[in-house]
C-alpha cells in the first residue's frame, strides 16, 4: 500500500501531491489494477490535513479513470501506468539509491536532495532541449 508524503515548501497544492505520488505508484508499478488506495480517514490521520483535501485527490484521480471509489469498501485502482519498461529501472534504481547514500554522506538533508535533483532534472531538460532545436 501506498504511504503519501506531502511537502509543505514545494508550493504544490496537498491535494495535487497526493495526486502526483499515486500516478508515480501507477507508473513505477507500485500500485496496481485493483490494489486499494488508502482510506480518506487513514490519510487524514497519517498526514493531518482535511479530509476534502484527500477527498479531492481521490475525486481527480477518478476523474482520469484511474481509480474507482467502491461505497464501503474503499477506493480502488482500475488501472497502471506501467509500461515494459519498469523492470529495466531497477538498475537505475540501484544507482540511484547508491547516490542518496552519498549524498546523505555529503550532509545534505532531503530537501536539499529533493532541490539539486531538480535543479539538475530541469538543467538537463533545457540542454536536451536545446540540442534539438540546434539539429
Amino acid at each position: 500500500m501506498i504511504e503519501f508524503l506531502l511537502h509543505p515548501g514545494s508550493g504544490v497544492a496537498p491535494y495535487l501531491q497526493i495526486v502526483q505520488q499515486v500516478r508515480q505508484a501507477l507508473r513505477l508499478g507500485v500500485l496496481r489494477e485493483g490494489d486499494q488506495l488508502p482510506t480518506i480517514k487513514a490519510v487524514v490521520a497519517q498526514l493531518a490535513i482535511n479530509p476534502n483535501t484527500v477527498l479531492k485527490a481521490y475525486r481527480e484521480l477518478e476523474h482520469e479513470g484511474l481509480v474507482q471509489p467502491r461505497p464501503g469498501a474503499g477506493t480502488f485502482v482500475l488501472r497502471s501506468l506501467a509500461d515494459d519498461t519498469v523492470a529495466a529501472h531497477e538498475p537505475l534504481r540501484v544507482d540511484l539509491r547508491a547516490w542518496l547514500h552519498r549524498a546523505r554522506g555529503e550532509g545534505l538533508d532531503d530537501d536539499s536532495i529533493e532541490a539539486l535533483f531538480w535543479t539538475t532534472f530541469r538543467a538537463a531538460h533545457r540542454e536536451a532541449a536545446s540540442k534539438e532545436d540546434m539539429t
